[in-house]
């Protein structure tokens, strides 16, 4: 008797949980082409030319291991799911927007040097101080900091714009896949800490 009240009890948890169980997923492949665009249009069409996949192993083994589990998760509790579209057409963000392609022109020398690289977190920072004339320093370090303020800017923004604040991680994290992915050929970025050349 007490395992059958300890069952419809367990029983009716779990459909009070279902009732109430509704996911609004990250739209990563949306996130992924609005990334393209926007990289494209900063950067310009020819760094869109070479493609390579440069996520570490052991994100992938991770992601296999969350897909899993939200597999198992959802064929337990089916979710309602929410058809979502990234936004990233508004007034502020075009205007960050304009300013990171205004100045790239200035940046790209010292991306092509090696001087500045891609970090992990979709930002950039001076890779390699010697590789920077005496006098010219200070004026990438002012532009290093420009530039990350209006990406991390850019990444808010677009969560914001979309009505979900909580997704600017995922949106950085996929803005700093597709920085390198679509960055040219002897540009620099951070893979597992460790710096390499594309």
């Amino acid at each position: 008797m007490k395992f059958l009240k300890w069952l419809t009890g367990s029983a009716a948890g779990l459909m009070l949980v279902s009732c109430v169980t509704i996911n609004i997923y990250f739209p990563a492949a949306a996130a992924e082409k609005a990334a393209d665009r926007i990289i494209e249009d900063v950067w310009g069409p020819t760094a869109t030319q070479i493609k390579e996949d440069v996520e570490p192993e052991q994100h992938s083994l991770f992601k296999q291991q969350s897909n899993l589990a939200i597999a198992v998760l959802n064929w337990m509790v089916p979710p309602a799911q929410a058809e979502v579209n990234l936004n990233v057409s508004s007034p502020a963000i075009t205007a960050i927007q304009n300013k990171m392609k205004a100045r790239h022109s200035s940046l790209k020398p010292y991306y092509a040097s090696g001087a500045v690289g891609l970090t992990e977190n979709g930002l950039v920072t001076v890779r390699d101080a010697k590789a920077i004339s005496l006098k010219d320093r200070n004026k990438v370090k002012g532009l290093v900091a420009d530039e990350n303020k209006d990406r991390n800017a850019l990444y808010a923004e677009i969560a914001r714009a979309n009505g979900h604040p909580e997704w600017k991680a995922d949106i950085q994290s996929t803005f700093s896949r597709r920085w390198v992915s679509n960055s040219a050929p002897g540009w620099w970025y951070q893979n597992g800490g460790a710096w390499k050349q594309k």
